[in-house]
C-alpha cells in the first residue's frame, strides 16, 4: 500500500498506508487524522476534506476536474494547489505523497 504523509498545520505528522482505490480523504478518515472532517463522505458536496498536495506532487497526480474546481471556489485560503482529498484516488505511483492540511476547513 501506499504510504501518505499528512502535515497537520500545526505540524503534526501522520503516515498512513492507504489502499490502492481508496481516496485520500477515506484513509484520512478511517486513521483518524483531525484534518478532514469529510462531512459529505467524499460526495464532493461540502469541501469539508480541503487540503493542499505537496508541490513536488502536484504535476503527479491528476489534476481537479469541474465540479472540484467549482467547490474549491468556497474554501477558506485557496492556494493553486489547493485539493478535496476525497476526489484524490490513490495509485501505486503516490507512495509517499504529501498532502499539507488547512489551519481549518471552515
Amino acid at each position: 500500500m501506499p504510504l501518505v504523509k499528512f502535515v497537520e498545520a500545526d505540524g503534526r505528522e501522520y503516515d498512513i498506508d492507504i489502499a490502492e482505490g481508496d481516496s485520500v480523504m477515506q484513509g484520512a478518515v478511517d486513521n483518524m487524522v483531525e484534518g478532514i472532517l469529510a462531512e459529505c463522505g467524499g460526495a464532493c458536496s461540502c469541501a469539508t476534506c480541503h487540503c493542499y498536495v505537496d508541490e513536488a506532487w502536484q504535476q503527479k497526480i491528476a489534476g481537479a476536474d469541474e465540479m472540484e474546481e467549482e467547490m474549491l471556489d468556497a474554501v477558506m485560503d485557496q492556494r493553486p494547489n489547493s485539493r478535496l482529498s476525497c476526489q484524490i484516488q490513490v495509485t501505486a505511483d503516490m507512495d509517499g505523497l504529501v498532502i499539507r492540511l488547512p489551519e481549518s476547513q471552515y
